[in-house]
């Protein structure tokens, strides 16, 4: 077999590999380390905001968790044809680590951990969201680079040379083509968008202070349309909504929520954020209702021939009572 000069596609068989009796998925551990650089720094960006160091750990675990799960769901109910028809394995929808994992699924279902663990955290959702944006980004970007190791989700066709080397045995390559054919590297085009907008996102603070959801706003235009964009080039087969690709609708759906944030934030709170926390859920905060609760109770004890509200009373001898009571 004879390929184009292009970048080349890692050996399938890298996919995955073996670890004593465990099978090890590139892809899934691709993920992990996004996970675990967007956790770290959004717990940096949280903490100089005046968050507790760590608690995004509290939220992290409801994100990624719920995340994740959002994420396959919406892969397969944008694809159901991959998962559904005779002799299919119905256990392959938990399959993760083969790929099919879709961003719009897992930030619906990150968007709903995230409020969930703030109202246990007291952290503001809009604050936890600012935070995480630039980090949400960096993570995504690293994720791109399981597709390429699945030697998935590549686009159309391209003369480019930068074009992407697919082997023709690869279940997903076109019928029709021409072995030898080099197709967009999809994955490497969004890992640059995602850089690009972590940097984009970055100046924006700089420039303005994106507080009360404007940062998230922002990356859900940004990525929105670079998913626009990027899905148009896909040759993967996908749903058609409203005469778009699923992940078409879905990434423009992100941006018209991103500008409707701005613009609703923007107006409702023209004020600096006043903290990371809300009212009274502070550290400072709990911990002086905490030293309230250790303050021992004091009551003065009433005199002696005197009633409880401290008013004086008179003993009467009913042996030898006084002349008044005569």
């Amino acid at each position: 077999m004879t390929l184009r000069a292009g970048i080349p596609s890692p050996p399938i068989e890298w996919a995955s590999f073996t670890l004593g009796p465990l099978t090890l998925h590139w892809y899934a551990i691709i993920i992990l380390i996004g996970i675990v650089a967007a956790t770290l720094w959004t717990n940096h960006r949280l903490t100089k905001r005046g968050g507790e160091p760590w608690v995004v750990m509290d939220i992290a675990l409801w994100a990624v968790l719920l995340g994740l799960l959002g994420a396959r769901l919406y892969h397969v109910f944008t694809h159901p044809a991959d998962y559904f028809y005779e002799g299919a394995n119905p256990l392959a929808i938990f399959f993760i680590w083969e790929g099919g994992n879709a961003i719009i699924g897992a930030l619906i279902g990150g968007a709903v951990g995230i409020f969930i663990a703030s109202r246990y955290t007291g952290i503001r959702f809009w604050s936890f969201a600012d935070a995480l944006a630039p980090g949400l980004l960096l993570a995504q970007a690293i994720g791109r680079l399981g597709n390429y190791v699945n030697n998935e989700l590549f686009g159309q066709p391209t003369d480019l040379p930068w074009g992407l080397q697919i082997d023709a045995s690869n279940p997903a390559f076109p019928v029709g083509l021409p072995e030898g054919t080099l197709f967009h590297p999809t994955f490497l085009y969004e890992l640059l968008w995602n850089l690009a907008g972590v940097a984009l996102i970055l100046l924006a603070e700089r420039m303005f202070r994106l507080r009360w959801g404007k940062a998230i706003a922002l990356y859900l235009v940004w990525y929105g349309i670079g998913r626009i964009w990027i899905e148009s080039l896909r040759v993967d087969y996908s749903e058609i909504i409203l005469g778009m690709r699923s992940n078409v609708f879905g990434a423009l759906c992100l941006v018209i929520i991103g500008i409707v944030i701005y613009i609703v934030q923007a107006r409702r709170h023209p004020e600096p954020e006043p903290g990371v926390y809300l009212p009274g859920r502070g550290p400072a905060d709990l911990d002086a209702a905490a030293a309230r609760q250790d303050e021992p109770e004091t009551r003065d004890e009433p005199d002696a021939g005197a009633d409880d509200d401290g008013t004086a009373t008179t003993e009467v001898d009913s042996e030898h009572p006084s002349e008044t009571s005569r």
